[in-house]
């Protein structure tokens, strides 16, 4: 499964999960299998935008303060 697919994958389970017709499960890159629920949603869309990172080719970096 690439990047790309795996990010679509994640954002669908997302989408069904906050729209609360789905539950819930869902397994990672690393083959671990995560149980989401509205509780903990957050950690799901940690996890979709460190693969759109990925997906766009950008790492986090320092912070940049702008005047």
């Amino acid at each position: 499964m690439t990047t790309q697919e795996k990010l679509d994958d994640a954002k669908a389970q997302y989408h069904l999960l906050v729209t609360g017709q789905q539950a819930k499960v869902f397994v990672d890159q690393n083959g671990e299998r995560v149980e989401y629920t509205q509780a903990n949603r957050g950690a799901l869309l940690a996890y979709i935008q460190r693969l759109d990172r990925e997906v766009a080719g950008t790492r986090p970096g320092p912070m940049k303060v702008i005047f």
